[in-house]
């Protein structure tokens, strides 16, 4: 069972995933993720990474539903969702490579790492909107070098679906999370 940091932080993700905000995920929900990444450059329409991020996101709606739609309403709640996120440890290799995936939207200059601002670009894509960045980047960067590579996002992203630990810099992926201490402010 997700713990009470777990559930804090799905919140938000949650709330993301929501388009239409009505306390439901539902297909049309997962369409419209779908359409906000492909705004990012190298997931333009046509792209074959763009048809990639189409399948990523929409498995993971049918994993969500066949996990989560406990009563087959065709839609999930987040009590739902929580029963899918409580199953990701068993599942490392599906969600290391959705990072792999995720990893390649957003590296769009193709240099193979992922620079603050691509980060910025990641977060305000998952969440539709702009986001507060200040300072989450910092903790993020393992080794200091300005840039995340593939292996520490694919560490992060782990750290941020299947940690329960709120300690672990994986968990500042998607941005702050309400109460989340760690910075001023936070």
């Amino acid at each position: 069972m997700a713990n009470a940091f777990q559930e804090l932080k799905l919140k938000g993700m949650f709330a993301a995933f929501d388009a239409d905000g009505d306390g439901f995920l539902r297909e049309e929900d997962f369409v419209a993720l779908v359409s906000r990444w492909s705004r990012l450059p190298a997931v333009g329409p046509g792209t074959e990474l763009r048809a990639k991020v189409e399948a990523l996101l929409m498995g993971w709606w049918a994993a969500l539903l066949e996990e989560g739609d406990a009563n087959g309403d065709g839609a999930v709640d987040m009590g739902e969702l929580l029963s899918l996120v409580d199953r990701l440890p068993t599942m490392v290799a599906e969600v290391t490579a959705t990072a792999d995936t995720i990893f390649d939207a957003v590296d769009a200059n193709g240099d193979g790492r992922i620079s603050p601002d691509e980060h910025r670009m990641l977060v305000e894509t998952w969440n539709g909107r702009p986001v507060d960045m200040t300072g989450v980047f910092e903790r993020l960067d393992l080794n200091g070098d300005g840039h995340l590579s593939r292996e520490e996002f694919a560490l992060l992203w782990r750290q941020f679906w299947i940690s329960g630990e709120p300690e672990d810099p994986g968990n500042w992926l998607c941005g702050r999370i309400p109460g989340q201490r760690g910075l001023q402010g936070a």
